[in-house]
């Protein structure tokens, strides 16, 4: 019998979630300025919980509060201690209301750290992130000692989010975060054993995978978040992508989730405008799809007997059931839908055939100012301002308001902005406290 998003799906580890349905990652930026999850993160979660996910991925949990992804991530770099361990179990009570499976995400940010936050981090090596603005500093190479203390945190945070009652972690391998600048051999030139060879560019990742996998109970689910390509010439491509998923199912990965690019190239945001300097062997088909990587996954659910997890830009009922329906795929992932309407999969259940497409309407540019994007200055701000806007949603949320679907992109980056400043300041005054 062909299986469809209403049909539980069980993992390698014997756990089951009750459909194949998953909110993907997304930042939340709601932690506060000791990287400690708030009440934002149960309002917010008990929304999702009950909006019909069968399984829910948090933001980025970092294991290093000197490379945050954006102020306000939750962090988790050494053992919490009791009222940290308190919130974090507060916020997984949140998200397993209803049989909801709830992941956390764990991930470094490496080069990608806002300068604000840190203006020299740490990388693979020094390569720095190929964007105008000048947000992101110059990074300084790892050391050995240094790479094998973060491998141990992330095991670190694996237990914290068991001991909590998650019920799973996601490893983040793509989208430019540190395990994904490692696989890319653009930003790893490195000629020890981190460096050079794929397997040695995959040993980062793979040395996690297996500790955290070693740490863990056995029905406690590992996934991973692995880019099906970089999107840039002379990047991680997709036969790399293939051979490392194949080494991932081998350590015991329960499910690995498909996307592609980083910041430099943002496919995982399907941006207008951001052209790929590679195809890949991309399929002109893909262009036409709703799902940004469904030939990606469809290749590698082939070559795997682990499940594939599937996001980026599906909003048709029909085309989430087709991905699982033809075996592109295992479950579908849902993101920014999930800011506006925390119901969305509940949607999808009830059998409405589409979601709103929310992006249509957000435009920092108006139509006659569109020339402007050909500046890779004001396409970074338009592209990023878009994103501004869901965080600005997922922030109302979290403080118990409702959406507000009119907000103009201006007003959102200027909030957000205003936010982070904020917090950025508050968590380098408690840092040196």
């Amino acid at each position: 019998m062909t299986a469809t998003i209403s049909d539980p799906l069980k993992l390698p580890c014997g756990a089951v979630i009750r459909n194949r349905i998953a909110k993907s990652a997304m930042t939340e930026g709601l932690g506060d300025n000791r990287g400690r999850p708030t009440e934002g993160h149960v309002n917010l979660y008990k929304a999702w919980a009950d909006g019909g996910a069968g399984l829910l991925i948090t933001g980025n949990v970092i294991v290093d509060i000197d490379h945050l992804e954006r102020p306000g991530n939750v962090v988790i770099d050494r053992k919490p201690d009791e009222e940290t361990g308190r919130r974090l179990k507060a916020w997984a009570t949140a998200g397993t209301r209803n049989g909801t499976q709830l992941w956390m995400q764990i991930s470094h940010a490496g080069r990608q750290t806002q300068a604000i936050v840190n203006p020299h981090p740490k990388a693979p090596s020094a390569v720095t992130l190929g964007l105008p603005g000048k947000q992101f500093g110059e990074p300084v190479p790892l050391t050995e000692p240094e790479i094998e203390d973060l491998i141990n945190r992330f095991v670190i945070a694996s237990k914290a989010a068991e001991d909590a009652g998650f019920n799973g972690v996601q490893i983040h391998a793509a989208h430019g975060y540190l395990a994904s600048q490692f696989l890319n051999p653009r930003a790893n030139l490195r000629t020890d054993k981190w460096g050079g060879s794929l397997e040695n560019r995959a040993r980062f990742l793979m040395e996690i995978v297996r500790k955290v996998r070693a740490a863990v109970k056995p029905g406690f689910a590992v996934g991973v978040k692995l880019n099906s390509a970089d999107f840039q010439k002379g990047g991680f491509a997709f036969e790399d992508s293939l051979t490392v998923a194949k080494w991932l199912e081998e350590a015991g990965v329960d499910m690995i989730e498909v996307s592609g690019g980083s910041y430099e190239q943002p496919r995982m945001m399907n941006l207008e405008g951001m052209e790929a300097v590679d195809p890949q062997k991309l399929p002109a088909s893909t262009a036409a799809r709703e799902a940004y990587f469904v030939d990606f996954a469809k290749a590698m659910r082939q070559a795997l007997k682990i499940p594939v997890l599937l996001t980026g830009g599906i909003r048709l009922l029909k085309a989430a059931n087709h991905a699982i329906e033809t075996s592109a795929a295992d479950m579908v992932g849902l993101g920014r839908p999930m800011c506006v309407d925390t119901d969305a999969p509940a949607k999808w259940l009830r059998g409405e055939e589409e979601l709103t497409r929310w992006e249509a309407r957000l435009k920092l540019l108006p139509p006659w100012l569109s020339f402007l994007r050909a500046i890779p200055l004001v396409r970074t701000m338009d592209s990023f301002g878009v994103m501004f806007w869901y965080y600005a949603q997922l922030d109302r949320i979290g403080k118990g308001k409702p959406v507000d679907p009119n907000l103009s992109v201006f007003a959102a980056m200027r909030e957000v902005d205003a936010m982070t400043r904020q917090l950025a300041a508050q968590i380098k005054a408690a840092k040196s406290a």
